[in-house]
């Protein structure tokens, strides 16, 4: 039996909860994690992380919303591990389940603040910063 449980990061003055606190699922099925958010920008990017224990954060993915349609996601994941997301909703599914995907899952906002959307973004709030890729310009 695999266990999720889901943890959100948050930045000041924007939030992120996950919608369930823990999850089982057996091995060879599929479960997904969800949770909503409020931002203040409409340049949002949502990333996905899980902790196995003793051992360090590990980067899954991002996706962009509202504004933004960037997304990344990494190696390991990219067969296995999908995400959503919209205005104010973030999930992630992860299929075949086996039980090394048995870890704390969390859910992290980061919002840019953009000038002009057509010249500069400067990204001003960030949630476990140097984890995960970073969008570039928009």
């Amino acid at each position: 039996m695999c266990m999720f449980i889901i943890l959100p990061v948050m930045t000041s003055g924007d939030s992120i909860s996950p919608q369930q606190t823990a999850e089982s699922r057996t091995e060879g099925e599929s479960v997904t994690l969800s949770c909503s958010y409020t931002a203040s920008s409409e340049y949002v990017y949502l990333y996905w992380y899980r902790q196995n224990s003793d051992r360090a954060l590990e980067y899954i993915l991002l996706k962009g919303a509202r504004s933004s349609s960037y997304s990344h996601t990494a190696d390991f994941a990219k067969s296995r591990f999908t995400s959503t997301a919209d205005s104010s909703f973030t999930t992630i599914t992860i299929s075949k389940l086996a039980l090394s995907d048995t870890a704390i899952y969390h859910c992290a906002l980061r919002i840019a603040q953009c000038e002009n959307s057509l010249e500069r973004c400067t990204k001003t709030l960030s949630a476990l910063t140097g984890t995960g890729p970073l969008p570039g310009k928009r």
